[in-house]
């Protein structure tokens, strides 16, 4: 059977002062079907790195599993955290060794400060401060380049990657079916939960 895809999808990542915000929606499709609805799109590395993914689900469970896997090891032989940068070329030298179709977000929060990167298919590396990928980033760019600038705060940039999931599921037929959210700030990970995301929601 065909592999359930996820590349009809919205995720959000926004590099900010304090940190870094990733959110995305919960919907995974095979073609015109919605295969799941509590797809998980946002994955922990560790307590200073996120990623996000699109695209194969299979392929980017595996390629979520090699990273992990690899930064522990690091950190167990250095008795140090690796940076966000090292971690994105370890993804990209994986995604160039062994192509996999899927497309991921990668940030967090290190000793150099906030930072997000965008890696393709084929282990191509972009870093920037705000990043939209999937079927539905058109909307979700729409919100982004209006409402992020160099001095917002990860409790701003929640309501803005929110807001920006929104739009593009509102728009996207192959976006929708909730919410996940995500920060890194110098508390570490934290994963939103319902009721929080549905709070700002209404005050959106």
């Amino acid at each position: 059977m065909k592999d359930k895809i996820v590349e009809g999808t919205t995720t959000v990542g926004i590099t900010c002062k304090d940190g870094v915000v990733f959110a995305s929606e919960r919907k995974a499709t095979m073609g015109n079907l919605v295969a799941h609805k509590v797809a998980e799109k946002i994955f922990k590395i560790d307590n200073h790195i996120v990623t996000t993914i699109a695209g194969s689900v299979g392929n980017a469970q595996s390629l979520m599993k090699v990273i992990s896997a690899e930064v522990s090891l690091y950190q167990m032989r250095n008795n140090n955290t690796m940076s966000i940068k090292a971690a994105a070329s370890l993804t990209a030298n994986i995604l160039q060794s062994n192509p996999r179709y899927v497309q991921t977000l990668l940030g967090g929060l290190d000793e150099s400060g906030a930072s997000i990167y965008s890696l393709d298919p084929a282990g191509g590396m972009i870093k920037d401060d705000f990043i939209s990928t999937g079927s539905g980033s058109t909307f979700a760019y729409g919100v982004l380049e209006d409402r992020c600038h160099k001095d917002i705060t990860v409790d701003e940039a929640i309501s803005v990657a929110i807001r920006a999931i929104k739009a593009a599921s509102e728009r996207d037929t192959y976006s929708g079916c909730g919410y996940l959210v995500a920060k890194v700030d110098k508390d570490g990970f934290e994963m939103l939960g319902d009721e929080k995301i549905n709070e700002i929601i209404e005050n959106l």
